[in-house]
């Protein structure tokens, strides 16, 4: 559905979008993640046209943006990180205005309204000012103006930034059932490790441009050798016995903070529970033990040595 070949994006001397090269299939749910500016909006900006690539090329659903525009926007739906409405008009007014862009007019474009307004479930604020809105109401208008079309593709960016959790929820859920129920293409970039979890199967990781590491959670697991965390209390232990928990094998690094154990554990290398088995083996007693899987966030911070929100 979509494919990014040695995109770049230069400013000048400054690259913000530097040589990525990707592949999103028909029907899937394709997270893009990173920190604030690592590039991810500069690359929705180059697909969705607002800007043009320094270099590289963008395909999508077979054709070539840079040849064939029209065509390629008649299937896409950008939803931008900052809201694109008419503040003074209704939500139903938003939505035949931007349902009018695509060409609906007349009966098709009310039943197409009445549809979107569904799916966002703002149906009873139909003739509501947007101003009016909370900022999550406002979120919702803003995906419905990307839905007008009936994209095969839709991209999201950010769209949940500033927004109370019952809205967020909300979305999220809206999301994952246009792919299901519609088999949407979805692209979803954002630097909240929780939401990309929860709707994509596949992600792409970037940072100062650059990407990073591409493919599941579980890929990315294994060909970065990232760790699970592994925390112990205990009551009692000899110096000697702790400072033999970096020689344990599978335990890659500890952390000591009172009578706790954090430790970075690889779970390709060594069984949790034989590691535990060790720990008392050398007399150290325990009076708990938590084992945490990775999660992306915990593979950025191996990967780069930095939180996803900065």
């Amino acid at each position: 559905m979509l494919q990014l070949i040695d995109l770049t994006k230069k400013y000048g001397d400054f690259t913000a979008v530097d040589n990525i090269s990707l592949k999103v299939e028909d029907g899937e749910v394709f997270g893009l993640l990173g920190p604030n500016g690592a590039g991810k909006s500069t690359t929705v900006s180059m697909i969705s046209t607002v800007l043009q690539p320094t270099q590289g090329e963008i395909i999508v659903n077979g054709k070539s943006l840079r040849q064939n525009p029209i065509d390629c926007k008649k299937v896409m739906g950008i939803v931008p990180q900052d809201l694109a409405l008419y503040q003074s008009l209704s939500a139903k007014d938003n939505l035949e205005f931007f349902g009018s862009l695509y060409g609906l007019y007349g009966k098709e474009l009310k039943n197409r309204v009445d549809e979107v307004l569904d799916i966002i479930q703002l149906t009873d604020k139909r003739d509501q000012d947007v101003c009016e809105f909370s900022g999550g109401m406002k979120r919702r208008v803003n995906i419905g103006a990307a839905l007008m079309n009936n994209p095969k593709l839709l991209i999201l960016d950010e769209p949940t930034v500033g927004i109370d959790p019952q809205s967020r929820n909300h979305i999220l859920e809206t999301v994952r059932r246009l792919n299901k129920e519609k088999g949407m293409t979805v692209i979803y970039t954002s630097h909240y490790m929780e939401e990309v979890e929860f709707l994509c199967k596949r992600v792409a990781i970037v940072d100062h441009g650059k990407l990073m590491a591409l493919g599941t959670k579980e890929e990315l697991k294994e060909n970065l050798n990232a760790c699970d965390t592994l925390t112990v209390s205990f009551n009692k232990a000899s110096s000697a016995a702790l400072s033999k928990i970096n020689d344990l094998q599978g335990v890659e690094k500890t952390t000591l903070e009172n009578n706790t154990i954090s430790m970075l554990v690889s779970p390709t290398k060594r069984n949790v529970i034989d590691i535990v088995d060790d720990l008392k083996n050398l007399g150290i007693k325990l009076t708990s033990f938590r084992y945490d899987e990775v999660n992306l966030e915990s593979i950025f911070l191996q990967m780069t040595g930095k939180s996803l929100r900065e």
